[in-house]
C-alpha cells in the first residue's frame, strides 16, 4: 500500500492511536465492572418468565449432562444423539432454548454474521431466514423449532442453575446438583455456558442510587418501554433515556430508541468501528436452488475468507469479508503473517475509510470527530449498521463523548459527565459481558475433579490452566469445557460450536465403544498443545497490548500470569483440521480406562 493515500503520516496515526489508548487506560482493568449479585441482582432477573416457577427435583443417572441450552449445548446434544447417545440432560438458566438469543431481545437486536451462515439447524429444520441479517425473535424461534424437531425439549431442565459438579471417583460419575434440588449422576459432563453469557455493569459511583428505571440491555424491560422486539416501544414518547456503552449492542439499539423517545443520550467512552451492513430480503429463488450440504459449505467458506485461507469464491461477500479482503493484495487475509509495517499500513487504510464514512454521514463536525475510531481495525469487534451514524443527525439524539473516561457518576436524577448532571428517566446499560475471565466466574459454579480439587485451584485462577485442544483437562476426567482456555475461536461463534460438538461427541463415542469408564489427557499431550497455542500467541499478544481497552485485551491490562487462559490464535479452519486429523489418528495423548 502507498502511505501517501493516508490523511496523516503513519507515524502520526500510530501516535494518535497511542494517545487515544492512554486516555482510556485504567488501573482497575476488568475489576471496574460489577457482577450482577447482591444489590445488583435485580439486573439479572429473567423478565421473560412468570415468577414463582417450581418443579419436583430430578434424581437420576444419565449418560451426559450438558450445562447450557444455547446453540452450543443444542449442537452438543444433537451430535451426541446422531451417535446413539440418548440419555442426556440439558440444564439451562433461562426459560427456553436459545442462549444469547433467549436473553438478548433488545430493540434492533440482530446477528452481525449473515443469517444463512450464522443460524444453525437450517437444513435440519427446513427453515430459511427472511433476510440477510435476522432479527433476534427469528433466531430465537429457530432455536425453539430445532428444540422441537430434534427432540431436545424432553432433555431440558429450564429455569435451573447448576450449584456444582463433583467427580465421584468410585462411581466414575459426575454428580451435578442444582438450585432445584436435582442430583444428576452423569458419565460425561459438557459445560457449554456460552461466550456471551454473563452480563456485567460498569462500576460507576452511585449506580445503585438512581431513582428512575434502569436495566442491562440483555434484560430489556418492555413493560417499561412498551412494545416488543418486533413492535414499536410506545411508552418512551415522553422519556429521556441514557444508553451507556457504544459497542455492538448500542449500535443496534440507538436507532430504534431514537425513533420513539423524547431524547436519547448516548454515553461514549470509545467510538465503535461501524461499517455498512447492507441488509436485504432473502432471495427465494436463490434459496430454492441450494443443494444439500449448503450450510456447512457456506460456514466453511466464510471462515476461510476471514482466516486468510485459500478460497475460490467468496460466497458471503459482506462487510466482514470486505475488511479481510483489504489484506489480499498484500499477501493474504492473514494479517499476522504480514510484516508489522505492512500490516499497519493496511490497517490504517481500512480505518481511514471507516473514519471518512463518519464524516460523510454525521452532519455536526464536532459529533463526527468524536465518533471516529482511532485504533487498529481488530482492537474492537467491528460493527455493521446502516442507521447508527445517521441517528446522530436527529434532533432528539445527543452524544456525550466522555473522552475515554466514562460516566463520572450516577445520581438519583441522572448521569454526570465532565461534572455536568444530565437528568434522565431511564438508563440502559449496554456494557457487555464477561469474557476471558476465570471459568467459575463466567459459568457460575465450581467443578471438583479427582481428589476433590477444584478447577479454580488446579488452574490457579488461570496461571496454570492446562487442556488438550481447549476441552479436556487432566484431573477432570470425562469433563468437556467449551469456550475456555486454549480452544479455537473465529468471527462466527457458531462455527466454533459446531466443530466443538462434533469433536466432543466423537470422543464420547470412542470412550463408549471401547468400554472405557474414564477419559483424560496426559500431561505430555497438554504440554504439547500449549506449545501449539503459544506458537501463535506472541504477535497477537503484543498487538493487543497496543489496542484501546476492551474485553479483547482485558481492558488494557494484559496480565502475563493469566496467559494460559489464551485461546488458539490461528485460523479455525486450521484448528478444525488439526482436531479432525487427531481423531483420525486414534486420539493420541488420551488415557481411556
Amino acid at each position: 500500500m502507498n502511505a501517501s493515500k493516508l490523511s496523516m503520516s503513519p507515524e502520526d496515526i500510530r501516535e494518535k492511536y497511542r494517545k487515544e489508548r492512554d486516555k482510556r487506560l485504567r488501573p482497575d482493568g476488568v475489576a471496574q465492572f460489577h457482577e450482577l449479585k447482591g444489590i445488583y441482582e435485580d439486573f439479572d432477573r429473567d423478565p421473560y418468565v412468570e415468577p414463582g416457577f417450581t418443579r419436583d427435583p430430578v434424581i437420576e443417572e444419565t449418560d451426559v449432562v450438558i450445562v447450557g441450552g444455547g446453540f452450543g449445548g443444542m449442537h452438543a446434544a444433537h451430535q451426541l444423539t446422531l451417535r446413539g447417545v440418548r440419555k442426556i440432560r440439558i440444564i439451562e438458566k433461562g426459560g427456553d432454548f436459545g442462549g444469547t438469543w433467549y436473553w438478548n431481545r433488545y430493540p434492533g437486536c440482530a446477528c452481525d454474521v449473515e443469517s444463512y451462515t450464522y443460524i444453525p439447524f437450517l437444513e435440519e429444520t427446513g427453515y430459511m431466514p427472511v433476510e440477510k441479517y435476522a432479527k433476534a425473535p427469528e433466531i430465537f424461534a429457530v432455536a425453539q423449532k430445532a428444540g422441537r424437531q430434534l427432540g431436545l425439549y424432553e432433555m431440558a431442565l429450564f429455569q435451573t442453575l447448576t450449584d456444582e459438579a463433583r467427580w465421584d471417583d468410585d462411581a466414575k460419575r459426575w454428580i451435578v446438583t442444582t438450585n432445584r434440588g436435582d442430583r444428576l449422576a452423569a458419565r460425561f459432563l459438557i459445560v457449554a455456558g456460552g461466550i456471551l453469557h454473563k452480563a456485567k455493569l460498569p462500576g460507576i459511583p452511585g449506580l445503585e442510587t438512581f431513582k428512575g428505571k434502569s436495566f442491562h440491555t440483555s434484560r430489556w424491560d418492555y413493560s417499561y418501554t412498551g412494545g416488543s422486539p418486533s413492535e414499536p416501544m410506545d411508552k418512551l414518547g415522553d422519556k429521556t433515556i441514557a444508553i451507556i456503552g457504544t459497542g455492538a449492542t448500542s449500535v443496534q439499539i440507538v436507532p430504534e430508541v431514537a425513533k420513539v423517545a423524547k431524547q436519547v443520550i448516548v454515553c461514549q467512552r470509545t467510538p465503535a468501528n461501524v461499517s455498512v451492513r447492507g441488509n436485504a430480503p432473502t432471495d427465494w429463488e436463490w434459496a430454492r436452488s441450494l443443494k444439500p450440504g449448503w450450510w456447512k459449505e457456506r460456514l466453511e467458506n466464510f471462515t476461510n475468507v476471514v482466516s486468510g485461507m485459500p478460497f475460490e469464491t467468496d460466497l458471503i461477500n459482506d462487510g466482514w469479508s470486505h475488511i479481510y479482503r483489504g489484506f489480499l493484495p498484500y499477501g493474504g487475509a492473514d494479517k499476522m503473517a504480514l510484516p508489522l509495517e505492512e500490516r499497519l499500513l493496511v490497517d490504517f487504510e481500512i480505518m481511514e475509510g471507516i473514519r471518512q464514512r463518519v464524516s460523510e454521514i454525521v452532519e455536526d463536525p464536532a459529533t463526527a470527530e468524536a465518533l471516529k475510531p482511532w485504533y487498529d481495525v481488530w482492537c474492537k469487534r467491528p460493527a455493521f449498521h446502516d442507521e447508527y451514524l445517521q441517528a446522530f443527525n436527529l434532533p432528539n439524539v445527543k452524544l456525550l463523548d466522555t473522552e475515554g473516561k466514562g460516566v463520572d457518576a450516577i445520581t438519583e436524577r441522572g448521569i454526570v459527565v465532565a461534572g455536568v448532571e444530565y437528568p434522565v428517566d431511564c438508563i440502559a446499560f449496554a456494557s457487555g459481558f464477561e469474557i476471558g475471565t476465570v471459568y467459575k466466574s463466567r459459568i457460575g459454579f465450581e467443578l471438583y475433579g479427582r481428589g476433590g480439587v477444584s478447577l479454580t485451584d488446579d488452574w490457579q485462577s488461570g496461571a496454570t490452566a492446562h487442556s488438550l485442544h481447549g476441552f479436556l483437562s487432566r484431573g477432570f476426567p470425562n469433563a468437556f469445557l467449551y469456550n475456555g482456555a486454549q480452544g479455537g475461536q473465529t468471527t462466527n461463534f457458531l462455527h466454533v460450536m459446531y466443530e466443538s460438538a462434533i469433536h466432543v461427541a466423537e470422543i464420547v463415542k470412542a470412550v463408549t465403544d471401547r468400554g472405557a469408564h474414564e477419559v483424560e489427557p496426559t500431561t505430555e499431550a497438554e504440554e504439547a498443545w500449549w506449545e501449539v497455542v503459544m506458537g501463535g500467541l506472541w504477535g497477537a499478544y503484543d498487538q493487543m497490548k497496543e489496542c484501546t481497552p476492551s474485553w479483547l485485551n482485558g481492558e488494557g491490562q494484559r496480565d502475563p500470569s493469566k496467559m494460559k487462559l489464551a485461546i488458539y490464535m490461528g485460523s479455525l479452519t486450521v484448528y478444525a483440521q488439526m482436531i479432525r486429523d487427531w481423531r483420525e489418528q486414534g486420539m493420541p495423548g488420551l488415557e481411556m480406562k
